[in-house]
């Protein structure tokens, strides 16, 4: 096959963020994620009930999001998994559906993580994803911010980078049921990045309620709203709560996505219930054997004033309850 995408399966993607975003030496990010690390157990020590499937993690700069980010990543059970899915949003190209990589390996600063060249077939075969190019590739962030830590992580597990578009309901549907049988494999770890709130006159999202006190407690309840309705496991609810306060959470799509594989997957999870009687329920830990819960949470400035700004910080895991 002499094809552009079968010559670019040989080649690696260059760590194109590292230098700038987080650390290009190998020694130094090793050191930084394990402190992240270590502080994140620290502050949270008890270990995560069920089987974990899945975590949410931010993609910022690792100055802003990586404490975030660690306190996801310390409940990855790493012997098990032998392949980690990143579904991340596309911020660059504007992309109706879903794509896959035609790189062979990602590069990061503590080495190389092989794409799966099994499963990328196999969703090839579906018919239902595109490849992006070299360049939206190298330019997208949201995919290779995971790498490091999954390197740290998962080390010798393969990956499946997934670059998620602004999806129709009914797609966002159609992917959750092709992801739904990966899901349900232990040996699979699916990573969702996705930031959450960006505040502020540049990202053209200013909602404040002034009762809940100054912009930032303003910012807090409103991705706090969105974290309830993802741990219902119900898409309706989430899109109910998107519908209402169309929060900037880039990570939307992924998140329904994820919320419909859970649905479609061999443990099944509720749904078709009133926002307000989901949330009860599942704070009650009824209807499903799957359970996401947010773990941490930041922002990477106080906004009190209308001219501040601020990105959001969320980080989640997924399990499977044992039975």
């Amino acid at each position: 096959d002499d094809s552009p995408s079968a010559t670019m399966a040989s080649k690696t993607r260059k760590a194109t963020h590292a230098g700038s975003w987080y650390s290009a030496r190998g020694s130094e990010l090793d050191l930084q994620l394990q402190r992240w690390l270590d502080a994140a157990i620290a502050d949270a020590p008890e270990p995560t009930e069920g089987f974990v499937r899945g975590i949410i993690a931010p993609h910022a700069g690792y100055s802003y999001s990586g404490p975030t980010a660690a306190h996801a990543y310390k409940n990855v059970n790493a012997p098990g998994i032998k392949r980690v899915f990143v579904l991340g949003p596309s911020h660059h190209l504007h992309l109706r559906g879903c794509a896959l990589t035609a790189f062979g390996a990602y590069q990061t600063p503590l080495g190389a993580l092989t794409v799966d060249p099994a499963v990328q077939e196999e969703l090839r075969a579906t018919g239902a994803f595109e490849t992006m190019s070299r360049e939206v590739d190298e330019d997208e962030h949201s995919l290779e911010l995971q790498c490091p830590f999954i390197a740290k992580t998962v080390p010798g597990a393969t990956i499946v980078p997934v670059l998620v578009g602004s999806l129709s309901p009914d797609r966002e549907r159609s992917y959750g049921a092709i992801f739904a049988r990966y899901l349900s494999d232990p040996a699979n770890l699916f990573v969702i990045s996705s930031d959450f709130c960006h505040w502020g006159d540049r990202f053209r999202y200013t909602y404040y309620d002034p009762s809940h006190g100054q912009i930032c407690e303003s910012i807090e309840r409103v991705d706090r709203l969105g974290m309830r309705s993802i741990e219902t496991l119900s898409p309706d609810a989430y899109r109910a709560y998107q519908q209402q306060y169309e929060n900037t959470i880039c990570g939307r799509h992924a998140i329904t996505v994820l919320l419909h594989a859970l649905q479609a997957s061999p443990q099944p999870a509720s749904s078709s219930r009133k926002l307000s009687a989901a949330v009860a329920a599942a704070a009650a830990g009824e209807g499903s054997l799957w359970d996401i819960r947010f773990v941490h949470y930041s922002q990477s400035s106080r906004c009190v004033r209308p001219s501040d700004s601020s990105v959001s910080y969320a980080s989640a895991v997924i399990a499977a309850r044992a039975a």
